[in-house]
C-alpha cells in the first residue's frame, strides 16, 4: 500500500530552508506515517535530507523569490499540501492545481476558499511558520528546533574564521574592502581566515582574497558542495557574513556568528538570542531589492565586527 503523502512548498534558498526546518519537523512529527515531500530547488536536497524532516525532495524553483509555475507531481493528489512559501495567492493556487485533500496556509482575500490565520508582516521567519502550524493546526512546533547533525565530512579548514562577502541581493552585501580589513586584522593576531562564496560570487571572493592577501588554500569560491560547506562551517571558529544562507547554516551547527544586517532587521531573520550569535544592526529598514548596499548595512564598521568577534565566547562555550 502506498503511504499517504504530505507536499510542502518552500521553493526558496538555503537560508529559507534552514529557517523552515522547525516547521518541517513539526509536520514530520504530526504525520509520522506520511511521506513528506518538499518542493524546493534540487541543490538543497542534501540539506533537506540532513534535517531528518523530509523523505524526498521534488525539484522546484523560480527566479528570485517567485513561485514556480508548475510542480512535477505524479500519482494521486497529496493527502495534505502545506504552503510554507508565502502568503499567496500564487503559491496557494499552485498547490490547489494538485487538488490536495487538505491545504494548510495563511489566509488571503484573493483565495477566500482557503481557511487559515491572517499573515502578520512583523514576525520572525522561524516563528511565523511554527505559529501557523501550532496555533491554527495544532501541531507540535518549536522554533528552536533548528539544529543539524554534525557533518561526517572532514572540514577543509578546521578552526578558521569564515568570511562570506556575498548575499542573495546587492542590498545585503557589505563592501569587500571592509571584509578585507577584518581579515587582515584577524591574521595579524594569528588566526586563520578563509573566504567563501556561492555560485556567481567568484569575483567577490577573488577581490577579498587579493585585498586580504589570502593564500589559495584559504579561498573557497564557486559554491562548495553542501557536505563540504557544512563541514567547514560546523568546524569554524566563527562565521562573519551578511544576512544570508551561511549565517543560518552556522546557527544550525551552533557555530559562533557575527551577522551584518541591513536592509532587513534581525527581528525578522536574525539568529536566536544567544551569546554565540551577534547581530549588528543600525536601522532603519530599507529596500531589500536595491542594487547597492543598504545604508543601514553601511553603518556597520570593521571595528564593530572585530569587537563583536572578540566578544564571542570561546568555541567550546558557544554551543546553545
Amino acid at each position: 500500500m502506498t503511504a499517504p503523502r504530505v507536499l510542502v512548498l518552500r521553493a526558496l534558498g538555503l537560508g529559507d530552508l534552514l529557517a523552515g526546518v522547525p516547521a518541517l519537523r513539526a509536520l514530520r512529527r504530526g504525520f509520522p506515517d506520511h511521506e513528506v515531500v518538499l518542493a524546493a530547488p534540487a541543490v538543497l536536497a542534501p540539506v533537506a535530507l540532513e534535517s531528518g524532516a523530509v523523505d524526498r525532495l521534488l525539484p522546484a524553483s523560480a527566479a528570485g523569490r517567485a513561485v514556480p509555475s508548475t510542480l512535477d507531481w505524479t500519482g494521486p493528489p497529496p493527502d495534505l499540501a502545506v504552503d510554507l512559501h508565502g502568503n499567496g495567492p500564487p503559491s496557494h493556487r499552485l498547490l490547489q492545481t494538485l487538488r490536495p485533500a487538505r491545504l494548510f496556509a495563511f489566509a488571503h482575500p484573493d483565495t477566500p476558499e482557503i481557511e487559515g490565520p491572517p499573515w502578520r508582516r512583523d514576525e520572525h521567519e522561524r516563528d511565523r511558520w511554527c505559529w501557523l502550524l501550532l496555533r491554527y493546526y495544532g501541531l507540535d512546533a518549536d522554533p528552536a528546533d533548528l539544529r543539524l547533525p554534525r557533518p561526517g565530512t572532514p572540514s577543509p579548514a578546521p578552526g578558521a574564521v569564515v568570511l562570506h562577502p556575498g548575499a542573495g541581493a546587492p542590498a545585503r552585501c557589505w563592501p569587500v574592502e571592509r571584509y578585507a580589513t577584518v581579515a587582515a586584522a584577524l591574521r595579524t593576531h594569528g588566526l586563520r581566515v578563509v573566504a567563501t562564496g556561492g555560485p556567481g560570487e567568484d569575483d567577490l571572493v577573488a577581490r577579498l582574497a587579493k585585498e586580504a592577501r589570502l593564500p589559495d588554500t584559504d579561498v573557497f569560491s564557486g559554491g562548495l558542495p553542501f557536505p563540504r560547506l557544512s563541514a567547514l562551517v560546523a568546524s569554524a571558529r566563527a562565521v562573519v557574513s551578511g544576512d544570508t544562507g551561511i549565517a543560518h547554516l552556522a546557527v544550525a551547527h551552533a557555530t559562533p556568528t557575527v551577522t551584518l544586517f541591513g536592509p532587513v532587521p534581525p527581528r525578522h531573520w536574525g539568529p536566536p538570542p544567544h551569546p554565540g550569535h551577534i547581530a549588528l544592526w543600525h536601522g532603519p529598514e530599507g529596500d531589500p531589492h536595491a542594487r547597492r548596499p543598504d545604508p543601514a548595512l553601511l553603518r556597520v564598521t570593521p571595528d564593530e565586527v572585530l569587537d563583536a568577534l572578540h566578544r564571542l565566547p570561546a568555541p567550546e562555550e558557544s554551543a546553545p
